[in-house]
């Protein structure tokens, strides 16, 4: 198939000004301030805008034409945020990006309810996809919508297992985070005018850069800044809750040390700190950060192989070449 352009691309900084003010102009039908306040403030305390963001991107990488994509990805920022509201409730977390969770701050109660009608305002923004994309592209976003709460369930179904396999996990973490990554891409090139050969490349990309994403985040969940990350470090290992790091240190360790690693992460402790810090040595002593950056990083260039088969002038790419590498190493 081919494409005509005749506009420069957008970059990531305009795309996210862009979602960011799709946002802010966000109509809530609703008699009810208080079931809407908890949903202005999870969408006003930052994030990165990745799904919007990539699924504008796509657009702008076989169109130079992105307005009628706006509103609908918008829905895409939107259902993220609604997961992550009843993630944190599941999670028992009170920081998210550096501020209080929803629960936090208007109780449990509260936060389930304006977590979910932030899904219905999601599907009042596909709403507003052109007639002859609606379907489609409503049926890709409901699948992968429904296989990110198959991977929620998995993972809390691993909270009560004992061993978990790499591949368990990978596949988790693939429908939990990566899918919606995948849909968001797939989304985005369908906006513009891709063929259906070249929209399920795109898939294929984002799934692959979603399952890198996740695994850094697990990484950083362990190893980063807390002023820069947004999220209490060690979180992860203080709620016993499986990770990839965790996983790996499963199968490589010695016995003895499996044994130990297992008693560390399933106790329930007062003293956190001292916690995080005897799993953190295990996994240092194991070189778990080194391994599992690794597979991220093995993960990005699979998603810049499936990239290059895009039916697309190269410099049409660069954009997002640029943002895979700035995933490559991210501390947020």
């Amino acid at each position: 198939m081919t494409y005509i352009f005749e506009r420069n691309m957008y970059n990531q900084p305009a795309l996210k000004k862009i979602i960011n003010s799709s946002l802010v102009n966000i109509s809530y039908n609703t008699e009810s301030e208080r079931l809407i306040d908890p949903v202005k403030y999870v969408l006003s305390i930052g994030g990165k805008r990745l799904r919007p963001v990539l699924a504008l991107m796509a657009c702008n990488l076989f169109s130079d034409q992105i307005d009628d994509a706006v509103v609908p990805v918008t829905g895409l920022e939107i259902f993220h945020n609604f997961t992550l509201v009843h993630d944190d409730i599941m999670d028992k977390a009170s920081v998210r990006r550096g501020f209080q969770t929803v629960h936090s701050k208007w109780g449990l109660n509260q936060s389930i309810l304006s977590g979910d009608v932030m899904a219905f305002i999601t599907n009042e923004c596909f709403l507003q996809s052109p007639s002859h994309l609606l379907q489609k592209i409503f049926r890709i976003f409901n699948k992968a919508a429904i296989e990110v709460c198959v991977g929620q369930q998995i993972d809390m179904d691993f909270e009560k297992a004992i061993i978990v396999s790499q591949n368990e996990y990978l596949r988790m973490i693939e429908l939990k985070t990566a899918v919606l990554i995948a849909a968001s891409v797939k989304i985005g090139a369908l906006f513009g005018g891709a063929d259906d050969k070249e929209a399920e490349i795109m898939y294929d990309f984002g799934r692959n850069l979603g399952l890198a994403f996740q695994i850094q985040d697990d990484i950083l969940d362990t190893y980063g800044d807390v002023k820069v990350f947004g999220k209490v470090s060690g979180g992860d290992i203080a709620a016993g809750k499986k990770t990839f790091l965790y996983v790996k240190a499963m199968e490589i360790a010695a016995s003895d040390l499996r044994k130990r690693l297992q008693e560390l992460y399933s106790s329930e402790t007062s003293d956190t700190e001292a916690k995080i810090k005897n799993v953190t040595e295990i996994y240092d002593h194991l070189n778990i950060k080194f391994i599992s950056e690794n597979l991220a990083t093995e993960y990005l260039k699979t998603a810049l192989s499936f990239l290059e088969k895009a039916g697309v002038p190269q410099e049409r790419k660069e954009e997002l070449i640029q943002m895979t590498g700035s995933l490559s190493g991210r501390d947020r």
